[in-house]
């Protein structure tokens, strides 16, 4: 039966929930399994960040795990920083080769040797040539570096004659923003590195300013543009921590999926060994361990794995003896032939074999030597001269085997291993390795029938040759040393041993997640390249329904990105009266969004009506783009409204007589509302669920709407402030209005291309969720299945104790019983009606025929005066039930005590019992009649209707059972003993429920 390991899963994914736990395999110390949870970190420096920002796995090597399976997920985006940073060069080159002239060799030589750094970064990136240590440790420092010093060298080689307090801010804020998505570091190295940089970059820009405009300086205009300019660095460290928050649980859920995806396939795996049996046994039969080998499948090589598996029982006994100074051993018989297998009756299956060759195989032992493997003719010609041998003399022990002539042979224990081997390859009988022979797809139809094997199934001779070379040799696969506990050689049996070693589990786990990613390129070929759709229509379907618990922390990146572009308008502009009315108008329709897309998230805080209106946008496409798209043009809307409004108070051309603008208000700082647009296009990029081609659309939007306002609305506007700079020169500078509308469309290039590798990602992870999930299913059917097979193969509060519980190899279940009655009911003709002629189809008939039978007998079980009655097991003919072997035993199925019992209430079950017995019989007449065959049951030792002994006799004469004294035998263990036939019951059964049923077999007083 498999182990019963259970992984707890979590109700809730890992984006909303902090307090959900997994259940790792159990501690050795304790026995049980312990339970990591996700916690908060309450250390470090990231404790400023509210709790839910805050989560970690425990124990700490499973977060050092994860953070190495999260590095290795944003290697790839660390390639999107490096084309962020090319475009970035690109741009530069465009800017100074428009309006190129000798001043411009500087800036150009510049962004050419970053554009060939970052070049040959991709390459080097891309293809992994770097040394992985220093991938992880040293190049998103380097990167960082290269982009800050790209950024300086292009503020001061191209605006140092006029410099201005908003230079370069908008790259600034875009590659601030960039090193949130991109880099694989964790949150606390990300928010120093991006304060230092825009720390920097605010102290160079106000110094020199300062230092150029020391007699014009206006100290109020420049505190102005730098609390600006920090507004947006805030908003962009903002929501790049929220950004990094949202892929940070997205890929905790992701670390979690696959170790339940590695859970699921060690289940499978191990459940589908626990039915693949190289060695199959059949039973045990009191002292007799009855196996057989090449089946299900054919071995051309059971002969010689039963006689190894033979020896080393043979050995493993001797071990014995030498330990306990105990007088036992073993007696090993082998015979080669065909046999008819299956199951039968309805109830406690067993698998079991039945041919002429089984009875042979049986008689082998019987007339074998303790301590020496007796095999046949038979099984002699199958091993093709692996072993020495000697004449058994079978014949002279065994009167079965003298009447057949059948010749046997004693096996020689080899001294050195095998010539030939199992299929070529020798053997050893001991060794320190845990190999086994291997399987042999082949589909002839013989085996070999040993009743010796090793009742553990770690002990079957079972799994894969261990491949190798050794002075050139193939090394020798050892039969499993019986001293020694064995171990499988796959990846289910790993983690057994894992359960004892949580570093050992977190190995596997890393290997289950690299070999998942390795094959994430393959996952391409599912989707098409350019809208990456799924190609399978229905899978399609199924991603465009999934629900996302992100969605509303997007919304809500959308109202913080309004609030910064408010902050930043009202310190450029504090009179302009539209900032006010569109951050009012649209934080109220940005909240409505976003409370809309948090009730199916949160549905006990939120109105049922409101909840499922939630829900239908979560899973219709259509509602959901709309949804998003209402956002983003809420944020570019507020935006182009204040630019308007902006131009019609100060720029406009028809009229530039109105009273005198506030200083450093929108026409002295245009460059400010671009920056502006450069945020909404960071609330594009945020949202979640929302295909590329809805989020390049509406980037478009915003970059078109901004440009048209740059090129004509504020065309004045930007005029002006380039010569109020300086820049009259047509070859000093690309005019604003362009420098500011090709920065927009740059981003927009830059976050496409990052929204697409997005989408990759999602429907990569979701692919492996579908896995995980149809993994799921199949461990959850095949658990279902096993439960049914176990609760039918044994008694249900049996089946209770081992598929409720974990239980080690070595833990078996046992429990005492006081009172109990044990019935055999046998065929005794049933071997003269046996015959594998044709007109039997080999004997199937036969066996088809006794099927009926014994299923006709389980279907009494049913019967409710039967219920104190377990079947044990068929025994070929053979019937075994007993009675008050129930957990209620004690009590009769009552409630109450043994103690409290009168001796009739005690002794109902025997009573059962006895009946049960009695419709046995008649219910095999019942069959005589149809088949016209004349079957006999013995039920006990001997008798045509059954025999008991006197202390049963006594018991049952009370319920009214009559008996004939048979006398006293010999019983095997207990001398001699007085018994008794039963013939049949004198009045009606009382139960003790109040029921009172005639049988067939009682005789009813009519006086």
């Amino acid at each position: 039966m498999p182990r019963n390991r259970d992984f707890s899963e979590p109700e809730c994914s890992a984006e909303y929930s902090a307090d959900y736990s997994v259940s790792l395999p159990s501690d050795p110390e304790h026995g049980v399994g312990r339970t990591h949870e996700v916690t908060v970190r309450s250390s470090g420096p990231c404790l400023c960040l509210p709790r839910f920002m805050r989560l970690t796995f425990a124990p700490e090597s499973l977060e050092n795990l994860y953070q190495t399976y999260f590095r290795r997920q944003r290697h790839e985006t660390l390639l999107v920083l490096v084309v962020f940073a090319a475009l970035f060069d690109c741009y530069v080159l465009i800017m100074c080769a428009v309006v190129y002239s000798a001043d411009k060799l500087a800036p150009v030589l510049a962004a050419v040797a970053g554009l060939v750094a970052h070049v040959l970064l991709f390459i080097l990136c891309k293809y992994r040539l770097l040394p992985e240590r220093v991938t992880r440790r040293f190049l998103p420092y380097v990167l960082w570096v290269l982009i800050l010093a790209q950024i300086f060298c292009y503020l001061g080689l191209n605006f140092s004659r006029s410099p201005e307090a908003s230079d370069t801010v908008g790259w600034q804020a875009f590659f601030v923003f960039s090193f949130f998505i991109t880099l694989p570091l964790r949150l606390a190295p990300i928010v120093l590195i991006t304060a230092v940089s825009c720390g920097i970059h605010t102290l160079v820009l106000g110094v020199t300013v300062a230092q150029q405009q020391q007699d014009a300086l206006d100290e109020g205009t420049l505190l102005r543009q730098i609390l600006s300019n920090v507004a947006i660095y805030l908003c962009a460290i903002t929501v790049g921590t929220m950004s990094y928050y949202m892929a940070d649980r997205k890929h905790r859920k992701a670390f979690l999926e696959a170790r339940q995806s590695l859970e699921v396939k060690l289940n499978l795996e191990e459940q589908s060994q626990q039915q693949k049996h190289h060695q199959l046994r059949i039973k045990i039969l009191g002292d007799c361990y009855y196996c057989i080998c090449g089946l299900p499948e054919y071995r051309e090589d059971h002969a010689v794995c039963s006689i190894m598996m033979g020896l080393a029982m043979v050995e493993a006994i001797s071990y014995v003896r030498e330990k306990t100074k105990t007088a036992v051993d073993m007696r090993v018989g082998v015979h080669s032939g065909t046999v008819l297998g299956g199951v039968l009756g309805q109830k406690r299956w067993q698998y079991d074999v039945w041919s002429t060759d089984v009875t042979v195989a049986n008689k082998m032992e019987a007339g074998g030597i303790p301590g020496r493997v007796h095999i046949s003719q038979s099984t002699m010609d199958c091993l093709k001269g692996e072993f020495e041998v000697e004449p058994g003399e079978g014949g002279t022990r065994c009167e079965y085997l003298k009447e057949k002539g059948i010749v046997t042979y004693l096996v020689v224990v080899p001294k050195q291993p095998l010539r030939n081997g199992i299929n070529g390859v020798k053997l050893s009988l001991t060794s320190s390795h845990g190999g086994s022979p291997p399987l042999v797809n082949t589909k002839e139809l013989n085996g070999s029938l040993s009743p010796e094997e090793s009742e553990e199934p770690d002990a079957r001779v079972r799994g894969t040759l261990e491949s190798g070379e050794e002075d050139g040799e193939a090394v020798n696969p050892s039969f499993p040393n019986p001293r020694r506990r064995l171990r499988l050689r796959d990846l289910a049996e790993r983690v057994m041993d894992a359960s004892q070693n949580e570093q050992e589990l977190n190995k596997l786990l890393n290997e289950a997640l690299l070999e998942r990613e390795s094959i994430q390129a393959l996952k391409g070929k599912s989707t098409f390249r350019l809208s990456m759709r799924f190609i399978d229509p229905e899978m399609e379907t199924r991603y465009s329904v999934e629900k996302e618990k992100q969605s509303g922390a997007a919304f809500s990146c959308s109202c913080v990105v309004l609030f910064f572009t408010a902050l930043v308008e009202v310190f450029i502009d504090p009179w302009l009266v539209a900032n006010y009315v569109t951050f009012v108008v649209g934080e109220v329709l940005l909240l409505i969004l976003t409370l809309c897309s948090l009730a199916a998230i949160f549905p006990r805080v939120f109105p049922k009506k409101l909840v499922a209106f939630s829900t239908w946008i979560d899973r219709t496409r259509w509602a959901r783009n709309t949804w998003a798209m209402a956002a983003i043009v809420i944020v570019t809307m507020a935006d182009i409204v204040d630019m308007l409004s902006c131009w019609q108070d100060h720029g406009g051309t028809s009229n530039m007589t109105m009273g005198p603008p506030w200083p450093g208000g929108c026409r002295e700082q245009p460059k400010y509302y671009s920056y502006i647009a450069l945020l909404a296009l960071v609330a594009t990029i945020m949202l979640v669920q929302v295909s590329h081609m809805v989020k390049l659309t509406l980037m478009v939007l915003i970059t078109g709407a901004t440009g048209t306002v740059n090129i004509y609305a504020w065309e004045y506007i930007f005029d002006q402030y380039d010569r109020r700079r300086g820049q009259q020169s047509v070859s000093s500078l690309v005019p604003s209005k362009y420098s500011m509308t090709a920065m927009i469309f740059i981003v927009m290039l830059s976050f496409y291309y990052f929204s697409r590798h997005v989408e990759k990602l999602a429907r990569t992870l979701f692919l492996w969720k579908i896995d995980v999930h149809d993994q799921k299913e199949r461990v959850y059917e095949m658990r279902r299945w096993n439960e049914a097979l176990v609760t039918n193969m044994l008694p249900e509060h049996v089946a209770r104790h081992f598929l409720g519980s974990k239980k080690r190899d070595e833990e078996l279940y046992s429990q005492s019983y006081d009172e109990i009655g044990v019935m055999f009911a046998s065929l005794p003709n049933f071997a003269d009606f046996y015959t594998e002629e044709s007109i039997n189809n080999g004997g199937i008939e036969c066996l088809r025929f006794l099927n009926e039978i014994i299923s006709d007998f389980d279907a009494l079980l049913d019967e409710p005066q039967f219920r104190c009655i377990t079947k044990i097991k068929t025994i070929g003919s053979t019937y075994m039930a007993a009675s008050g072997v129930t957990p209620d035993a004690n009590t009769n199925g009552y409630s109450t005590k043994k103690e409290t019992l009168s001796d009739k209430e005690r002794w109902q079950h025997l009573a059962d019992l006895a009946d049960f017995a009695l419709a046995m019989k008649v219910t095999l007449m019942n069959i005589n009649y149809q088949s016209f065959n004349n079957f006999m049951l013995r039920i006990g030792k001997s008798g045509s209707m059954g025999q008991v002994v006197e202390e049963t006799h006594l018991i049952l004469k009370e319920y009214g059972f009559r008996f004939v004294r048979r006398g006293a035998i010999y019983v095997k263990g207990k001398g001699e003993l007085l018994t008794f036939f039963l013939k049949g019951r004198e009045k009606q059964g009382s139960f003790l429920n109040g029921s009172s049923v005639t049988l067939p077999h009682q005789v009813v007083d009519s006086s």
